[in-house]
């Protein structure tokens, strides 16, 4: 099993979204997230000049099995992907095991239990 966290442009949230639903992701968490990068600097719109020091993102975090792994992060790079700078990042790391507090079983079965 892995973990996939995806930190995203806020503006790319919902076609990531769907984008994931459609291809048979069952569940993820999402939640708002600020963060610093390392391109700092002041930009103006609307006549507002602001900073870029804080950025809002959304963080995803999915875990799936291994043949799942590649297929989802694929749909984030392709749907996430301006070309901006800032676009965001996608960590995936091992998960060593899960467990159902439902049922009580454990392993990558938990991942497919939908009962």
């Amino acid at each position: 099993m892995k973990k996939i966290e995806a930190i995203i442009r806020k503006t790319k949230f919902e076609e990531v979204k769907e984008a994931l639903l459609l291809s048979d992701i069952d569940w993820f968490e999402y939640h708002d997230v600020h963060g610093i990068g390392q391109a700092r600097q002041e930009r103006v719109y609307r006549g507002v000049q602001y900073s870029t020091d804080v950025i809002e993102r959304v963080a995803i975090t999915i875990v799936c099995r291994e043949q799942f792994v590649d297929p989802t992060v694929e749909v984030i790079l392709q749907i996430a992907h301006t070309g901006e700078v800032g676009d965001g990042r996608i960590f995936v790391s091992d998960i060593i095991d899960c467990y159902s507090i439902r049922t009580g079983k454990h392993g990558d079965e938990v991942l497919a239990d939908k009962l």
